[in-house]
């Protein structure tokens, strides 16, 4: 039911200068802290409602969660995906997907119509910082405008590395495999803290970061280098440090994929991945970081569309699974923060029931936030007919109200935290002072220049001194890769060439390249994931690690970098020199280039085990290993 009309919050005024000036910020920011405010009882009525599931609860958040009629309940626990690049989008194309999905032209009109407890941001969401921060800013408005002025959770994926949402001119962090070649947790930590700094300066309030799943698996398609390695106790150490960073950063870090993705051959966004783990295996390896970041305050997990059998033999993807999100996640480990799901739209979640049940069966597992809302075949939107399947299941009584309101009240209390009922603007006037500042990118570079990793320098070839030499660099790679490491060389005095062959070289590209290194002094090969040699659908098949085979065999001196997996030299250990980064950023490959001309000594050691392609219990080179310069 709605507040009492004594008791209703004050309408904004009329006329609020734009957030994010001075007094304006303050104003606004004032009036969502005066929401929270309006619904506080005195200490005496608070005492007379509590119930014994009340115990312990902010009274001014259990006010405001009475006040909220059973769809905006509902709602709250609900992430969605938005197209546009502002709240007010009124671009053709962005509007006629939203239309597709949600009904409504743009963001701020979802706020109005649902009241949903928040949205995740893509890469087609950003242009820059300023405008970032506009659309949050504008998301956060509508939602101010409406009745009880709850703000949004505003997410998205800000990992590092391979996976970054939001690309310079903010500071690009190495990702987690890279990190964890450093071995500082004080680079993890620190790193993490400029991320959510950053994304704070642009009103992203939750990272769905870490990764806290323990590669084991060097064919996993979907986790690989977004993991801190193979190892359950590097790992953990990774994810707590960058847990805490996250937290002084200013944002919600999520601890991510419970109770384990990283031993799957299948990717999860397109298929239903098994984990054949027993429970001891899993204790051993998948659990210890989940358990390390609930010692260390996690707020947020994020739940993995997998299935474990040792863990809920009815095979449900533990998504939808009781016995793992509340029988060991609240139970067994006392966890007491957020539960998300992964992307509702990922096919590891749809196979086994329909998408309107899929909701209320995550909220009966245990899960608390709901996030993106799958489209239908013909590509309209099923979340209005999820929130009425939720809002359908207490009415029934399948999910109990309670049970409803523990989850809405989390999520509540995760926002009262951060901040979002004082200030849930983003303050425009600092973004410069803070987004891709000097010392921020500088931090970067030095963590990155930490992480490189020499593995093979057999022939000795490296370091290469400054001066005039022809170099091809071939293989893999874009504007940001290949010809970034060309850029690179040639500042060295080389005379470079390009040929850029993607992920799965035809063999003419392969003979193109071959003639063009036949009057090179040196060959310089990118390869990306070029372990997957499958030749089934959806894998790139052996062009590239063809293209390093034939390299190799005109004679000349090969240096091989790995920019995203470290397992691609088991498919070619004809190869002689062999670096991996881990990653394709800039500062990636300024330290590969550093690497190759011996301006920054490698230290990384590597975080997983590399097996040999034919025996994959048998390492080719072991955790920890790492070549360096001598001085």
């Amino acid at each position: 039911m709605h507040l009492p009309r004594t008791h209703r919050p004050p309408r904004p005024p009329a006329r609020l200068r734009p957030p994010g000036t001075g007094r304006a910020r303050r104003a606004a920011a004032g009036l969502a802290a005066a929401a929270l405010a309006a619904t506080a009882l005195t200490a005496p009525a608070a005492r007379a409602q509590t119930t014994g599931h009340d115990a312990g609860k902010d009274p001014a958040l259990l006010r405001l969660l009475r006040s909220m009629s059973l769809q905006d309940k509902a709602a709250q626990l609900f992430v969605l995906q938005v197209y546009g690049k502002s709240a007010d989008t009124a671009d053709p194309a962005d509007v006629a997907a939203n239309r597709k999905l949600y009904g409504v032209d743009n963001a701020a009109q979802i706020v109005a119509r649902y009241h949903p407890g928040g949205f995740i941001y893509y890469a087609n969401n950003v242009d820059d910082p300023a405008q970032l921060a506009g659309f949050s800013n504008g998301i956060q408005r509508a939602a101010m405008a409406q009745p009880h002025r709850v703000s949004e959770t505003i997410a998205t994926d800000q990992e590092g590395g391979i996976v970054a949402r939001v690309q310079p001119p903010a500071t690009q962090s190495p990702g987690s495999m890279a990190l964890a070649a450093g071995r500082s947790t004080g680079d993890a930590r620190a790193l993490a803290r400029i991320t959510g700094q950053e994304l704070r300066a642009i009103g992203v309030n939750q990272d769905y970061a870490p990764d806290a799943d323990v590669n084991v698996n060097p064919a996993n398609p979907v986790i690989g280098v977004r993991s801190f390695g193979s190892d359950p106790s590097l790992v953990s150490s990774m994810v707590t440090a960058q847990l805490r960073g996250y937290r002084a950063g200013g944002v919600t870090a999520t601890a991510k994929h419970f109770p384990g993705h990283g031993d799957t051959t299948t990717d999860s966004h397109t298929g239903v991945p098994r984990i054949g783990h027993t429970r001891a295996q899993w204790e051993k390896l998948d659990l210890p970081p989940f358990r390390a970041a609930i010692a260390a305050g996690a707020e947020a997990i994020m739940t993995a569309h997998i299935i474990v059998p040792a863990l809920d033999p009815s095979e449900d993807p533990a998504t939808l699974s009781k016995p793992i999100l509340t029988g060991i996640l609240r139970d067994q480990l006392h966890y007491r923060g957020v539960i998300v799901t992964d992307a509702l739209d990922m096919q590891g979640v749809r196979d086994k029931y329909g998408d309107e049940r899929i909701p209320v069966l995550a909220l009966k597992a245990g899960a608390d936030v709901l996030l993106k809302p799958p489209a239908d075949a013909s590509g309209n939107g099923v979340f209005a007919r999820q929130l009425a399947a939720v809002v359908g299941a207490v009415k029934s009584g399948e999910i109990s109200e309670q049970r409803l309101d523990a989850s809405v009240y989390r999520v509540l209390a995760l926002k009262q935290k951060r901040g979002l009922f004082r200030s849930p603007y983003a303050d425009t006037s600092r973004i410069g002072r803070t987004v891709g500042t000097r010392a921020h990118l500088a931090a970067a570079q030095r963590a990155a220049d930490r992480t490189t990793t020499l593995v093979k320098n057999d022939a000795g070839l490296l370091p290469l001194k400054s001066g005039p030499r022809k170099v091809l660099v071939a293989g893999w790679g874009t504007a940001s890769s290949a010809a970034g490491l060309a850029t690179g060389i040639a500042a060295h005095g080389a005379a470079t060439t390009v040929r850029s062959t993607g992920l799965s070289p035809t063999a003419a590209q392969i003979d193109d390249a071959v003639a063009a290194a036949k009057d090179q002094d040196l060959v310089v090969a990118v390869t990306n994931r070029a372990w997957d040699v499958s030749t089934e659908p959806g894998h790139q098949g052996p062009g590239q690690m063809n293209l390093v085979k034939a390299l190799v065999a005109t004679g000349k001196p090969v240096v091989v970098i790995a920019v995203r997996d470290p397992y691609d030299i088991a498919y070619f250990p004809e190869a002689a020199t062999y670096v991996a980064t881990y990653s394709y950023t800039a500062e990636a490959l300024r330290s590969a280039v550093g690497t190759l001309f011996g301006e920054n000594v490698p230290q990384g050691k590597l975080p997983v085990v590399i097996p040999t392609r034919d025996a994959p219990g048998t390492a080719l080179y072991p955790f920890g290993y790492g070549l360096t310069y001598k001085h």
